[in-house]
């Protein structure tokens, strides 16, 4: 059990209990982590997100809560309720987990948040990358740490076998509970779980593939240090958000280097949480020079004076905001005018047209109708970066240094 818990020290090293929020759904990984953290000292928050899926949930969820008044650890459960019942439900809960985590941490002032993936989950999340022909980033498995804005996924059990971790709990006298689904074979997860007892006669076993995941995390590591020196080499971020790749120099580097450029570009431009599709990065290279320009991702794409440039697509940005919120991912108010105000939302047609100067700016006219603007009701108080300012500054959240460390993917 020291193995256990000097892992879990290891990986925690520098993250205290009082910036620490953990995931807790009242599974045996989950609640072995609560455990060890409690046994770290205080500040410790933990939260349970119910997804309402089964009838069981709002009983499992009120478990966690007694488990963690028990453990004199602060509780909140997140409840889940608006799926539209289309598209891939564990997809869909997998977001909506991250998103009420998100915003609860964010709440509690958290800049950490453990879940309890094992090295039993990283085993088989590669084995289900290999079935899709991942990549090396597919193949690198789960990150230890992930950095999303302020907020950092922490993984502190990917050295923990999960028989090891119920074995703790059976040693401490804590019970678990075990969720049905979790032995479901429609799910791929659980089937490829029931696969490595025959795969192990091939030597394929959970061991080895984490040992190919850590072989690849380095091979990334080199990659990524690549692409971030090809960025430094030929993009350029403007003022209104749009970024611009120098073809002459992007078209030299390696295909690989290319792919990760345009799609951390096209990811943080949109917001999006996945790349794009490969065979969809590959045909928007191979027409780069069609003049009427190409959407992906929520993005347009652009060849023009030498360059790439891609740029918000106006018709994929987000609703209006409140004036307090990030608006379309990435832009928030910096200054605050005198008139009344309400929300932040797209500049679009009718607004460009009340902006006398925008043609002033310099900015392609593509590029401020998805720009961000300050509306009252329905009338349009300011457009900072179309030339109508009148005291209202709009920046990008992270500055233009957003994109450089999105490059970094662990």
């Amino acid at each position: 059990m020291s193995d256990l818990i000097e892992g879990l020290d290891r990986a925690l090293s520098d993250i205290p209990n009082t910036t620490l929020g953990v995931a807790v759904s009242g599974g045996g990984d989950s609640v072995a982590l609560l455990h060890m953290l409690a046994a770290r000292g205080g500040g410790l928050r933990a939260v349970t997100v119910d997804h309402g899926l089964r009838d069981e949930s709002a009983d499992e969820a009120a478990q966690v809560a007694s488990l963690c008044e028990d453990l004199g650890i602060p509780h909140q459960v997140l409840k889940w309720r608006d799926w539209d019942k289309s598209g891939n439900l564990q997809d869909a809960a997998r977001k909506a987990r991250l998103r009420l985590i998100s915003a609860w941490a964010a709440k509690e002032s958290i800049t950490h948040v453990a879940m309890g993936h094992t090295l039993d989950d990283q085993a088989e999340t590669m084995l289900l990358r290999l079935a899709r022909g991942s990549g090396v980033d597919g193949l690198s498995g789960m990150a230890a740490q992930r950095v999303d804005g302020p907020l950092t996924w922490v993984r502190p059990l990917l050295h923990a076998r999960r028989d090891e971790l119920r074995a703790y709990l059976i040693k401490n006298g804590a019970g678990w509970i075990d969720d049905p689904s979790n032995d479901d074979p429609k799910y791929d997860r659980v089937k490829a779980r029931q696969a490595f007892a025959t795969l192990a006669g091939l030597g394929i076993t959970p061991d080895g593939l984490v040992a190919t995941a850590n072989r690849m995390q380095d091979a990334r590591m080199a990659l990524e240090a690549a692409t971030q020196a090809l960025a430094d080499a030929c993009l350029l971020i403007t003022d209104a958000g749009e970024v611009r790749l120098e073809i002459a120099t992007f078209n030299a580097a390696p295909d690989e280097l290319r792919f990760r450029l345009l799609s951390a570009t096209l990811q943080w431009i949109s917001g999006a949480l996945y790349r794009p599709r490969f065979d969809s990065l590959r045909g928007v290279l191979s027409r780069i020079d069609d003049k009427n320009g190409q959407t992906l991702h929520g993005c347009v794409i652009r060849s023009h004076s030498g360059n790439i440039i891609v740029r918000r697509e106006v018709s994929k940005v987000e609703r209006p905001c409140p004036l307090n919120d990030v608006w379309d991912h990435r832009w928030v108010l910096t200054e605050r005018g005198d008139e009344p105000a309400k929300t932040i939302a797209a500049l679009g047609e009718g607004g460009l047209r009340e902006c006398k100067n925008w043609r002033d700016t310099g900015h392609a006219r593509e590029v401020l109708l998805a720009s961000p603007a300050v509306w009252n009701k329905g009338q349009l108080v300011a457009a900072p970066l179309a030339g109508m300012g009148d005291g209202w500054a709009i920046e990008l959240k992270y500055g233009k240094k957003g994109l450089h460390k999105s490059l970094i993917t662990r």
